[in-house]
């Protein structure tokens, strides 16, 4: 089992910056891998990034390319989402999620935290 608890979201006016933090505790092996995904009112769910094993991915969501960063300290097992130039339709519930692998489902997904960007 793995425990997962995200913090760092909040309101912030369009152009600015949060970082959110994933804090995983519980079975090592159930996080290799561990992403950021969001869901906004009315879309779907969607996958910002993920990183394997300690070595982000170069892979991230068209949207937030170049805006968004992850980033992982194993020594602390967190997971962190670096936001800069934050637009309004960035306005979603952000999830970490993790498991064994990045194919396919992650069994293991924090409560969220609620990022807004007023224009």
């Amino acid at each position: 089992q793995v425990q997962l608890v995200e913090s760092g979201g909040g309101s912030v006016q369009t152009g600015g910056s949060l970082r959110l933090s994933c804090v995983a505790s519980g079975d090592a092996a159930g996080t290799f891998c561990m992403g950021w995904f969001r869901l906004a009112p009315g879309n779907e769910r969607e996958k910002v990034g993920y990183s394997y094993r300690g070595v982000a991915y170069a892979y991230y969501a068209d949207s937030v390319k170049g805006r968004f960063t992850i980033s992982r300290d194993n020594a602390k097992n967190t997971l962190y989402l670096q936001m800069n130039s934050l637009k309004p339709e960035d306005t979603a519930m952000y999830y970490c999620a993790a498991g064994r692998s990045c194919q396919g489902s992650m069994p293991y997904w924090g409560q969220g935290t609620q990022v807004t960007v007023s224009s």
